[in-house]
């Protein structure tokens, strides 16, 4: 009884203040609160259905196909259609569930304009991962075969790698975080090919993402601090407002 009680209490360390944030806007909105996750559902759906179509490969392959070897403007202009085709050696339903879960939670709990850019980021940096991947080739740290730079690169799972990060790191979700980036390099260990490293850099940029905020907020609390303590009596403690307690549901402040 004393072990599930403990077991309660750690949950709820870890994850009460993001359900309460998103049983909250579910309980409100809806779907009202998701819009861009309900879109970006719809697209990928989309995009599966035409790419599967007589007529629709060609056109998806054109306009949202990444691979190492293309030009680097044309894959920069493709880089971000490709974050919603779905991968043609995977089942359509991981890519549409992991979008609706993970984009979902990332638009309720950091708002649409971060999550896309989180997205973005992500799914960016792997696409440039590539490139150097296969310029360092297979004998160098985090190198690729040349054999690679053909490979199709598409799919939402370098973003949702990133998203579920950020999230982590916003709502202080430690352990979960930690596990999603051990899978992440248990995942190399086992099977090492591009989507794998891919992973693994959009890892570096989640974690890039949310440090900057943090320390621009630590800098900022340390020059109040001074200013505090410069301007306060003697004998009289100076008032530190970043001490207040948070409410259960509020988020770490970034960005």
């Amino acid at each position: 009884m004393t072990g599930a009680r403990t077991l309660g209490r750690a949950a709820r360390r870890e994850w009460g203040p993001l359900w309460a944030a998103l049983r909250t806007a579910v309980a409100t909105e809806r779907l009202r609160a998701v819009p861009m996750t309900v879109a970006a559902v719809c697209l990928t759906a989309l995009l599966q259905v035409v790419q599967n179509s007589s007529w629709g490969y060609g056109p998806v392959q054109a306009l949202g196909a990444v691979r190492a070897e293309d030009p680097l403007p044309e894959a920069l202009l493709r880089t971000p259609l490709s974050l919603f085709v779905p991968a043609l050696d995977l089942p359509v339903w991981g890519a549409l569930a992991q979008v609706l879960l993970v984009f979902g939670i990332a638009e309720i709990c950091l708002g649409r304009r971060r999550t896309l850019l989180i997205a973005y980021a992500a799914t960016l940096a792997g696409t440039l991962y590539a490139r150097i991947g296969v310029a360092v080739g297979p004998d160098g740290f985090l190198g690729l075969p040349g054999s690679d730079a053909q490979v199709v690169d598409t799919g939402p799972s370098a973003a949702v790698v990133a998203l579920a990060v950020c999230v982590c790191c916003a709502y202080r979700a430690r352990f979960t975080g930690g596990l999603v980036i051990a899978a992440m390099v248990a995942e190399i260990a086992v099977k090492n090919n591009l989507a794998g490293k891919e992973h693994l850099a959009a890892i570096a940029v989640a974690l890039a993402l949310c440090a900057v905020p943090a320390l621009r907020a630590r800098r900022k609390a340390r020059r109040q601090d001074l200013g505090e303590g410069a301007g306060t009596r003697s004998g009289a403690p100076p008032i530190r407002s970043w001490n207040l307690r948070r409410g259960p549901a509020q988020r770490t402040s970034w960005w």
